[in-house]
């Protein structure tokens, strides 16, 4: 406590015991003797500026402990005043805020760390608070867009996309907010020359340790001239799958008009001609695609390649030939030498097997085993098998060469009474380069 021209006369025990001094010692200015020489003048000057004034007195100085230590106290004072408005005494209170200055230091020092890192980053980087308010963009935002600083702060950044992605943008980021899940998107944003370009958006949310928002830390990639290369690709890929369509058809009427003027070779004109179409559905199926062109037939897996090639012998409630099993990619590695192997097994089927009959049907299960699979063909309800067959001819070779030499694998085949069962073995490498290790 102080009297009305800041004459301190009274500190409470707490004082004493930090400072280690006596009352003696400290009565009226003797306070300046635990200050830091170097701020003491601002001190004075401001506490003076009070007590002229009859207003309160706040500053953040350092205080010497008992220790020799300086440390960071907040002090606050304020005046009591008689009925004439003069100012009889001063209470005042010294709080010692180490802990918050260095505390808000490293939090200077951290966003400073965080804005270097960011801009040196080639994305433009933005964060926000918890619940999606932007608070923070990148020196890369304001280059790429041309902004103001600060002028797409909270939710002006939507105005910013292309009209036609800014409903989809806010429902994704919405979504996010609402669920904590990892934001992604493609849209359209407007650069400083007044152009739409592609950018990629992400964002992520940081948590504290009770697993609760803290913030949001996203990211803006151009994607603009990737994405123009990939429609670019797609067009040449869609041309030149279509020149291998054109291809594989005059193939097939080559051997037709072949075929005619050789009546013997009919029946291996046919065949031929057959296992062309069953390559040119594989190709059809396995190459790469967007989504405006992927085949409406199936994803690019194991079954989805097996239901297009033997769509010609299933039924219209698809109980003939069933598949089960495990279903992996498929790729134009696999696809091929697939198609060969089971429309060679489908064809076979249909002459002398299980679908050769009306009730007849083939069991088709695929299984994963580790770094392989296991691919089994069973023919139920076909014409009595009695054994296996004395020869073999050219389909049976082209099955054994697709599974052996083109797909490193095994083929086992056994005759039942009920039907043919065939067993191949396969490394799941071969399938697709997506599961090469």
């Amino acid at each position: 406590m102080a009297r009305g021209d800041g004459y301190i006369v009274w500190y409470n025990r707490r004082w004493y015991e930090y400072t280690g001094t006596t009352p003696a010692e400290m009565e009226g200015w003797g306070w300046t003797k635990v200050h830091d020489h170097e701020v003491l003048d601002d001190v004075l000057a401001q506490w003076q500026r009070s007590i002229d004034e009859a207003a309160s007195f706040e500053m953040v100085f350092p205080l010497r402990g008992a220790d020799g230590v300086f440390r960071p106290f907040l002090t606050r004072a304020s005046p009591v005043t008689d009925p004439s408005g003069e100012v009889v005494r001063w209470f005042g209170v010294n709080i010692e805020i180490g802990a918050q200055v260095r505390a808000e230091a490293q939090r200077d020092e951290s966003r400073a760390e965080f804005e270097i890192l960011t801009n040196a980053m080639p994305q433009m980087v933005w964060s926000t608070r918890p619940d999606g308010y932007h608070d923070f963009y990148n020196d890369k935002w304001y280059e790429f867009t041309g902004v103001p600083e600060g002028s797409t702060d909270g939710e002006a950044w939507n105005g910013m996309f292309h009209p036609d992605d800014q409903e989809h943008a806010w429902a994704a980021w919405r979504h996010s907010l609402a669920t904590g899940d990892p934001y992604e998107i493609e849209y359209r944003l407007r650069d400083r020359h007044g152009d739409y370009r592609w950018v990629l958006g992400r964002a992520l949310p940081v948590r504290d340790t009770e697993s609760e928002i803290r913030r949001w830390i996203g990211t803006c990639t151009d994607i603009h001239e990737a994405k123009r290369t990939s429609e670019h690709n797609e067009v040449l890929s869609r041309e030149l799958s279509h020149r291998i369509k054109n291809i594989f058809a005059i193939i097939a009427g080559l051997i037709g008009l072949s075929a005619r003027s050789e009546p013997e070779a009919k029946g291996f004109a046919r065949q031929l001609s057959d296992r062309i179409a069953s390559l040119g559905r594989a190709h059809d199926f396995a190459r790469p695609h967007s989504e405006q062109s992927r085949p409406i037939v199936g994803e690019v897996t194991l079954h989805g390649l097996l239901e297009n090639l033997l769509a010609p012998y299933q039924n219209a409630d698809g109980t003939r030939i069933r598949i089960t099993g495990d279903d992996p990619s498929v790729d134009d590695r696999g696809a091929t030498p697939l198609a060969l192997l089971f429309h060679e097994l489908a064809t076979n089927a249909a002459k002398y097997g299980a679908l050769s009959v009306p009730d007849g049907r083939v069991e088709l299960q695929s299984t994963i085993e580790t770094d392989r699979i296991v691919l089994t063909w069973q023919e139920v309800e076909g014409p009595l098998v009695t054994g296996q067959p004395d020869a073999t001819g050219f389909g049976s070779q082209l099955v054994r060469m697709s599974v052996e030499q083109q797909m490193l694998g095994s083929i086992f085949q056994r005759w039942e009474p009920d039907g043919l069962i065939v067993k191949v073995k396969l490394p799941l490498e071969s399938l697709s380069r997506s599961t090469t290790a």
